[in-house]
């Protein structure tokens, strides 16, 4: 972009509509698919401006603080910064959260989790639930929003992690409803008497192999947390470890339900079905019919 409220290719004054279109361009240029719609979204970050009111007002003349604002922003996302982590902000089950380079920015997938948890814990009176590894708060929220007469729990290793957490519970008036815990994995529970009391641990293990981190887009392997993405050289361990530390916790017919990645289903459903602490294994497929959530239920 040229100097601030200039557009040096027409010699004039900047408009907003030519705004939008250099910022399209740029966006183009730099490979990233939504560039058109991303323009929009970035342009009102910038100057307040919805996508309807740019076209309304696309001959109105842009300030250099305006343009100054785009420049720096459009700079981010052209270096493939997370739209998510420019604008702050993603939407998770109909609701918005808070996002940052802390915490792994919500995908509509692991919405599917949210659903079978409702779904099965509907008619529990009073259940206690375990969301390992909370990040951007997005599973522990939605469920304490849902299902009000639960008590939350929700564990982070990373103390940056629970502050925006509870940043996002505070959005929708339920930090105080949901108990925070630092630490890796379950080990927090360790001496708190949750033995056999806790009807359903949910997560969203990290599950991406060592040997793909290279390979993915440049949002997430330059920007996202990696502790948040990879698991380890199978990409399974964390739902090994996980699957085990559950045991000790959950109650008679408790349920473990986890996310899975593309081609883990078979390895996570042998780790449970080996495990004697374990039946009734499910699988729930995602709309492009990938095993996304594996279900366990503890036995009695």
């Amino acid at each position: 972009m040229t100097s601030a409220g200039t557009d040096r290719r027409e010699g004039k004054a900047c408009t907003i509509g030519s705004l939008v279109e250099l910022v399209r361009g740029q966006l183009h240029a730099a490979g990233i698919d939504s560039a058109d719609q991303e323009a929009l979204w970035l342009i009102e970050h910038a100057t307040g401006l919805p996508g309807l009111q740019q076209v309304v007002d696309r001959d109105r003349l842009v300030s250099e603080h305006e343009f100054a604002l785009v420049k720096r922003i459009v700079a981010r996302r052209t270096d493939r910064e997370p739209l998510q982590y420019i604008l702050r902000t993603q939407e998770f089950c109909g609701l918005e959260f808070e996002v940052n380079p802390t915490v792994l920015i919500p995908r509509p997938e692991t919405e599917l989790l949210v659903r079978e948890t409702v779904r099965h814990l509907a008619r529990v009176p009073h259940p206690m639930l375990v969301d390992v590894g909370t990040g951007s708060g997005c599973l522990a929220v939605t469920l304490a929003q849902s299902i009000p007469q639960a008590k939350m729990l929700a564990i982070d290793v990373s103390a940056r992690a629970l502050e925006t957490a509870k940043r996002n519970a505070q959005r929708y008036e339920l930090e105080a409803v949901i108990t925070w815990l630092e630490g890796d994995l379950l080990a927090p529970l360790r001496g708190l008497g949750f033995e056999r009391a806790v009807t359903a641990i949910v997560s969203n293990p990290p599950y991406i192999r060592e040997s793909d981190w290279p390979g993915l887009q440049p949002e997430v392997s330059r920007y996202e947390p990696r502790t948040a993405l990879v698991a380890g050289l199978r990409g399974t361990e964390l739902h090994e470890r996980l699957l085990n530390e559950a045991i000790p916790y959950l109650v008679p017919g408790g349920l473990l339900m986890m996310e899975l990645g593309l081609g883990q289903s078979a390895e996570v459903q042998a780790l449970l079905r080996a495990n004697p602490a374990y039946s009734s294994i499910e699988i729930i497929p995602d709309d492009a019919g990938i095993d996304r959530v594996i279900i366990a239920e503890r036995v009695g």
